[in-house]
C-alpha cells in the first residue's frame, strides 16, 4: 500500500499516516486486498492536501527520508526541511498547485464579499488569506519548506480537532431541533399542541424500545458480528482471525473507518431509516461515539489506529469480557438547559440584528426616495 492510499482511506492524523507505510506487510498481495474507496477528511482543503501528497509520493528521495524519520522530528519540521532536495519536476508541479489553491481562496473570498453585498469594496487579498493557515500566503507563487510545514502541522492539529467540531455541530442540530419544534407548538391551539405533544412522546418511546445494544468493543458485540456478518460459529470466535477479517485494506491496523464499520449491526439495532421515530443524523452521531470509545479504550499509543498488539491486549481486559451496560443517545442528551438557554438567546439576539439592519435599509430606500423626488421637482 502506498503513503497516499494510507492517508486516502482513513481519516487519521496526517503525519500517523506518513509512518504507517513501514507497517505494511512486505508479503502483501495487493491484487487479493479489497482496497476502500478514498474517504474526503472533511478539510475545506482536502483536494489540496491530497495532491501534495501524491506529488511527494513521487520522489524517491523524499519517501526515503520518511522511512526514516520519526514523529517527533516530523513535528519539529524536520522532514519539511527534504523539500529543498525533491525532484525540479516535482517542485513544479508543487508551484502550480499552490498557485491553484491561492487562486480558489481568493475566489471564494470575492464570492463571499459579492454575497454580503461588498462589490464596490476594495479587497485586501494578503489580509484575508492569513486566516488560511496551511499555506504561506506572503509567498503565493511557489511551494517551499514553510508550506509543507504548514500543512503538516494544519492537517495534522484540524484532524485532531475534527471529532469535537462534529460533536459541536450535531449539538447545534438538537437545539435547533428543539428550538423549532418549541416554536411551533406556540402556533398552535390548544388541542393541536396536545396532539402535537403526545405524538412526540409516542416517537420517543417508538425509538427508545429496541433490542440490547451490545457495549462496542466488547466480546459479545464483536461476536455477534462474527456470527452475523460474518456467517461463523460464535463458539469459535478468535481475535486474531476477527482483526484480520476486518482489516479490510490488509495494513494491520483498524483504522477509524474501519472500526466504524463493526458498529453497523448494533446500529441496526436502534436505527431504521424508514421509521419515522429515527434520526440518521443521530445515528452518526452514536456511531462516532461508538468509535471514539473504542479508540479511547484500545488505541494506547494515541495514534488514532488500532494494531493487531493493542487489539489482542485489549480483549484480554475485564471491560472486553465483562463490560458495563452501553448508553445510548436517548439516555445521554447532547446540551445541557443552560446551553440551550444561551443558543436561545443567541438566537433572538440573531433575529433583533436583522429586524434592526432591515429597519435601517428601509430608511436609506425611503431617503433615497426623497432625495430623488427633490431632484426631480
Amino acid at each position: 500500500m502506498s503513503w497516499s492510499q494510507v492517508f486516502h482511506t482513513s481519516c487519521l492524523v496526517l503525519l500517523v499516516q506518513l509512518l504507517c507505510l513501514e507497517a505494511v506487510p512486505i508479503s502483501l498481495d495487493k491484487t487479493k486486498v479489497n482496497q476502500p474507496e478514498d474517504k474526503d477528511t472533511g478539510l475545506h482543503y482536502d483536494r489540496y492536501l491530497r495532491e501534495v501528497i501524491d506529488f511527494l509520493e513521487k520522489d524517491q528521495h523524499f519517501r526515503e527520508k520518511l522511512h526514516n524519520t520519526d514523529m517527533e522530528d516530523i513535528k519539529m519540521g524536520k522532514l519539511a526541511k527534504e523539500l529543498d532536495f525533491v525532484s525540479h519536476h516535482v517542485r513544479t508541479q508543487l508551484d502550480e498547485l499552490k498557485r491553484q489553491e491561492v487562486s480558489r481562496l481568493r475566489t471564494l473570498i470575492k464570492a463571499k464579499q459579492d454575497i454580503e453585498g461588498g462589490n464596490d469594496m476594495a479587497v485586501d487579498h494578503q489580509a484575508l488569506l492569513k486566516q488560511f493557515e496551511y499555506l504561506n500566503h506572503m509567498n503565493p507563487h511557489t511551494f517551499e519548506v514553510e508550506d509543507l510545514d504548514r500543512l503538516i502541522k494544519s492537517a495534522t492539529n484540524d484532524l485532531e480537532n475534527y471529532d469535537k467540531d462534529r460533536h459541536e455541530e450535531f449539538k447545534k442540530y438538537e437545539m435547533t431541533k428543539d428550538h423549532e419544534r418549541r416554536e411551533h407548538l406556540k402556533t398552535l391551539d390548544d388541542e393541536g399542541r396536545k396532539k402535537e405533544e403526545e405524538h412526540y412522546e409516542e416517537m420517543k418511546k417508538k425509538h427508545a424500545d429496541h433490542p440490547k445494544v451490545n457495549h462496542p468493543g466488547s466480546q459479545n458485540q464483536f461476536k455477534e458480528v462474527w456470527e452475523e456478518a460474518d456467517g461463523l460459529d460464535p463458539e469459535d470466535f478468535d481475535p486474531k482471525t476477527f482483526f484480520k477479517l476486518h482489516d479490510s485494506n490488509g495494513d494491520g491496523f483498524f483504522d477509524e473507518q474501519e472500526l466504524e464499520a463493526l458498529f453497523t449491526k448494533e446500529l441496526e439495532k436502534i436505527y431504521d431509516p424508514t421509521n419515522e421515530e429515527d434520526d440518521m443524523v443521530e445515528m452518526e452521531e452514536e456511531r462516532l461515539r461508538m468509535r471514539e470509545h473504542v479508540m479511547n479504550e484500545v488505541d494506547t499509543n494515541k495514534d488514532r489506529l488500532v494494531s493487531l498488539e493493542e487489539f489482542l491486549i485489549a480483549t484480554k481486559k475485564k471491560e472486553f469480557l465483562e463490560p458495563d451496560s452501553w448508553e445510548t443517545l436517548e439516555q445521554n442528551q447532547a446540551y445541557t438547559d443552560e446551553e440551550m438557554r444561551e443558543f436561545e438567546e443567541h438566537l433572538a439576539q440573531q433575529e433583533e440584528d436583522l429586524h434592526q439592519k432591515s429597519s435601517d435599509l428601509q430608511k436609506q430606500r425611503d431617503e433615497l426616495e426623497r432625495q430623488q423626488e427633490q431632484l426631480n421637482q
